[in-house]
């Protein structure tokens, strides 16, 4: 399989990624934990059916420390007893901010009222920001038809 659009090549999408990678970097440093950023990534990824990224988080998480275990439950966190209250709020919102299209409204009131009380204001705008981010990579990838599989840990940098 290869991809549509030599993205990775192109001048172009290079100064967009540019942007991106930027924005990510600033969620990155936040204080929103490092497991709860990946394991939001990873839910994000595999709703938007985009492999690339599914692949790179998780090697990301393992590569952080994360456990297979809680990897390969991310897509059923709800039935699974290893996510932490804070990281099943923090999954919710990852799930209703992604499927944003699927309910008039965006994220409702109770689930934003259950990640007040993990989160403070700083980390609430890491999350939301980070859902934009993710969501927008993986909209290039699937749309771009980017293979999956080949992602190393710390290939972009």
């Amino acid at each position: 399989m290869d991809s549509r659009v030599n993205y990775f090549g192109n001048a172009l999408a290079g100064k967009v990624m540019r942007h991106l990678n930027s924005a990510n970097k600033v969620v990155a440093e936040s204080t929103l934990p490092v497991a709860t950023q990946e394991l939001v990534k990873v839910r994000a990824s595999q709703i938007n059916g985009c492999g690339f990224c599914t692949d790179m988080h998780i090697k990301d998480a393992v590569a952080a420390g994360e456990t297979q275990q809680r990897l390969n439950l991310v897509a059923v966190w709800r039935e699974a007893k290893v996510f932490t209250d804070a990281e099943r709020a923090a999954l919710e919102i990852a799930e209703q901010g992604t499927r944003i299209a699927d309910a008039a409204g965006g994220v409702p009131d109770d689930v934003w009222a259950r990640a007040t009380k993990y989160f403070d204001e700083d980390q609430l705008a890491a999350l939301i920001s980070l859902l934009a981010i993710i969501n927008a990579y993986n909209r290039i990838n699937v749309i771009n038809q980017q293979p999956a599989g080949d992602y190393e840990p710390g290939m972009f940098g």
